[in-house]
C-alpha cells in the first residue's frame, strides 16, 4: 500500500507552464485525504520551489537541491547536508579549469559570478533543441530564471568559500558535451561528491550525502513509512538514487529511455498531468 508520494519537479509535477496543473493538484489534495503523505523532491533552492507549490494552494514538505536540505510544510529547516569547504574549492576550481559556467547554491541564496555568460548559454542550449522558438522569448525566458529565481551576483565566488555559508550544490552547464563528461569523470573521483544531472547540458555536485534518496529515506524514518510503501515520480538522473529506494517508481512519459526502463510503471507526459494520472491509478482508491 503506498503510504508517501515523493515528487520531482521540473519536468514532472510542473507542466509546461512551470506551474502545478489543476488535475495534478486536485490528485494530490485526494491523496492527502484517502491517508497519504506528499513531498516534493528537486535540485531547486527552497524559494525556487515554494513558489509554485504556493500559487497552487499546497502545502507541504520539501526536499531541495537535490537532498542537501529538507523543510517541513511550514518552510522549518529540519536536515541539512552540506559540501565541505576544502572540496567546494577543489570543485570549482576543476569545472573553471575546463571553462564551465557555473552556479552556487548556498543556505544564504543561489549566486552567479557572470549572469550574462549564463543567460547565453541558456539561450544556446535552449535553441539547439527549439531551433524554431523566436528568440526574444527564449532570451526572455532565460533572463526570467535569474529574477525570478532571486541568484545574486557576485564579483567572485572566493568570498562565498571564504564565508560561514553552506555550500549546497554546484549547477554546472555547458553545450559542450565532452567537457561535461570531462567533468563529471574528474569530480566523481573526488571523495565525498555526488554527481548527477537534471538534463543533458548540466551537472549537479552535491555532498555525497545530500542525495534525493537518501534525503527521502531520512524523511520516511522520521514518518514511520517503510521506503516498499513510497511512490516515486521523476524524469531523470538526478531522480535515480530515490527510485531505485522505492517500492513504487514511476517514471514520466518524457523521461529518457534508460529512466523508463529502471522504473516500475511509467505514467504520461508532465505535459498531459502525469502526476495526476499515477496518483489516480495507484493511490486514490487503494485499499488496505
Amino acid at each position: 500500500m503506498i503510504k508517501m508520494i515523493a515528487s520531482d519537479m521540473d519536468g514532472t509535477l510542473l507542466n509546461g507552464q512551470h506551474a502545478v496543473g489543476e488535475e495534478t493538484a486536485t490528485a494530490i489534495k485526494e491523496a492527502q485525504k484517502s491517508g497519504a503523505k506528499v513531498i516534493i523532491a528537486t535540485g531547486r533552492s527552497y524559494k525556487e520551489a515554494s513558489e509554485p507549490l504556493k500559487d497552487a494552494g499546497l502545502s507541504l514538505p520539501l526536499i531541495v537541491v537535490n537532498g542537501a536540505e529538507i523543510r517541513d510544510e511550514n518552510g522549518k529547516q529540519v536536515y541539512v547536508k552540506g559540501i565541505d569547504s576544502e572540496m567546494a574549492k577543489k570543485s570549482a576550481a576543476e569545472l573553471e579549469r575546463l571553462g564551465i559556467y557555473f552556479e552556487l547554491y548556498t543556505d544564504q541564496g543561489t549566486y552567479t559570478n557572470h549572469k550574462e555568460q549564463g543567460i547565453e548559454l541558456l539561450i544556446d542550449i535552449f535553441l539547439t533543441s527549439n531551433p524554431d522558438t523566436p528568440l526574444p522569448h527564449v532570451r526572455e525566458e532565460a533572463s526570467n530564471r535569474y529574477e525570478e529565481g532571486n541568484i545574486h551576483i557576485v564579483e567572485s565566488y572566493d568570498d562565498i568559500f571564504n564565508s560561514s555559508q553552506i555550500i549546497y550544490k554546484f549547477l554546472a552547464f555547458s553545450s559542450d558535451p565532452d567537457k561535461l563528461q570531462e567533468a563529471r569523470t574528474v569530480l566523481s573521483e573526488m571523495n565525498g561528491l555526488a554527481v548527477s544531472s537534471s538534463g543533458k547540458e548540466n551537472l549537479e555536485i552535491t555532498s555525497i550525502d545530500a542525495q534525493k534518496g537518501l534525503a527521502l529515506e531520512w524523511y520516511a524514518a522520521q514518518q514511520g513509512i517503510n521506503l516498499a510503501d513510497v511512490m516515486v515520480l521523476g524524469d531523470n538522473y538526478n531522480d535515480v538514487s530515490m527510485m531505485k529506494k522505492a517500492g513504487w517508481s514511476v517514471a514520466m512519459g518524457n523521461a529518457p529511455q534508460d529512466i523508463k526502463d529502471i522504473c516500475r510503471f511509467t505514467t504520461v507526459t508532465n505535459r498531459e498531468e502525469g502526476v495526476a494520472k499515477a496518483i489516480q491509478e495507484h493511490v486514490i482508491g487503494q485499499t488496505v
